[in-house]
């Protein structure tokens, strides 16, 4: 039996903690006073009526999320089917779309008579056929990255502008601009596993039932120890006789093993004594916040409710600004009700106050050539000086690639699902 820190209590912290706890003295610490990082299901009255939306972590599905639904089964929580759509709408223009079936593809009947329109249809079928032939092929010398793909390939910057960059920039909640620079042979085999490249069979898609937090719960409950909320670590140093983490109030206690559940610049911050392939490796992966707010105020939405989608992007910003989408959580959650919840990315301004519910600061990892490199050099610092490192970004940065990195290090101590 090892004496086990984990710092952090996300999803990659949790399936580490709910694995090793049976066999290992393990103890969670977590700096915020809730447990669960990006799983953030905020409790509402509105109007009488109790509801529970997810404001983080929202959608996963039956292809590409094996280990996490295989938790959730461990676990006893129940999924809840959904509807994914996308649309794209630029309020300057008016122009707006909803791929979700021909009819909310033309919700802007004028569409039908638009060349450019058409024009956009067969540059999405374009894009999907050359990016499934680059992926069969194993071939992705073309282009380094997406933007240089686009270029090289003849694709129209209308095409580019309302729809692979808006979509991209949804999915990683980052920027058109970042979104451009990301490595092809990354972008392809993601949009390929998650049936991204299909008009049809795509994978089927669900909620965590009664709000992502559902499991949470169920594996803090079973923990041998409560984790320690608030917890203010100074500084986390590896010696003789083990592992140091240092506190803020001066207290100091030695592990055998500690994993870090952080972001990649959390660690780094955290090592005092951090080597240079650490340094190196954890500072090549960083992160960028989003301002996520929750709120009724639809007139962020396309103009024409046809084209209301589960995620809605709003071209209105420069190219570099942060990803501006709207997620209508009464789609996503099955919510019946006679007003509209959104969750926006980073719109604050353009949302009426009175209308706001609550605001958050969520981080990401910015996932381009440099941050793919550096994750390809993880066996390098991870298990290594009784230190491991957990979390989405070592993979494509969602809820399944937290359960995975997780099971990374658990395997190292006999434990997985």
């Amino acid at each position: 039996m090892k004496n086990i820190a984990i710092i952090g209590s996300g999803i990659s912290g949790l399936t580490c903690a709910h694995l090793l706890d049976p066999e290992h003295n393990v103890t969670v610490y977590e700096k915020n006073h809730y447990v669960g990082g990006h799983t953030a299901t905020i409790d509402i009255e509105h109007k009488g009526e109790k509801l529970a939306i997810d404001t983080g972590f929202i959608v996963f599905n039956n292809r590409t999320y094996p280990n996490f639904i295989r938790l959730l089964d461990k676990l006893g929580v129940n999924k809840q089917e959904t509807e994914m759509s996308f649309s794209v709408h630029n309020p300057k223009s008016g122009f707006e779309y909803n791929g979700h079936t021909i009819n909310t593809l033309f919700a802007q009947r004028r569409n039908l008579l638009k060349p450019r329109f058409w024009k956009l249809i067969f540059e999405i079928v374009k894009f999907n056929r050359l990016c499934k032939k680059a992926f069969h092929e194993n071939n992705f010398s073309q282009a380094k990255t997406l933007g240089d793909f686009l270029a090289k390939q003849g694709f129209s910057s209308f095409f580019a502008e309302h729809y692979i960059l808006p979509m991209g920039a949804a999915i990683w909640s980052t920027s058109l601009q970042e979104t451009e620079a990301f490595e092809l042979k990354f972008f392809i085999q993601f949009f390929f596993h998650h049936g991204l490249l299909n008009i049809v069979d795509r994978p089927q898609w669900y909620v965590v039932e009664g709000g992502s937090r559902s499991y949470v719960s169920k594996i803090t409950d079973k923990l041998n120890q409560a984790i320690q909320l608030n917890s203010d670590i100074r500084q986390v140093t590896r010696q003789a006789d083990g592992v140091h983490l240092l506190f803020a109030n001066g207290d100091e206690k030695i592990f055998d093993e500690v994993i870090f559940s952080c972001h990649s610049n959390q660690a780094l911050q955290l090592l005092g004594d951090a080597s240079l392939d650490e340094k190196a490796i954890l500072a090549g992966i960083p992160y960028s916040p989003n301002q996520v707010t929750l709120h009724t105020d639809t007139k962020l939405l396309p103009k024409r409710k046809l084209a209301w989608a589960s995620w809605n992007y709003r071209l209105d910003k420069a190219s570099d600004h942060p990803a501006c989408v709207t997620y209508i959580m009464n789609i996503l959650q099955g919510i019946k009700n006679d007003s509209t919840f959104c969750v926006t990315l980073n719109q604050d301004a353009a949302i009426d106050p009175d209308k706001i519910i609550q605001s958050f600061t969520y981080h990401h990892p910015v996932l381009n050539t440099q941050s793919v490199s550096a994750q390809n050099k993880r066996h390098l610092i991870c298990g290594k000086n009784n230190t491991h490192f957990v979390g989405a970004y070592w993979y494509n940065g969602f809820h399944e690639d937290g359960v995975k990195s997780a099971l990374d290090v658990t395997k190292r101590f006999g434990a997985g699902l």
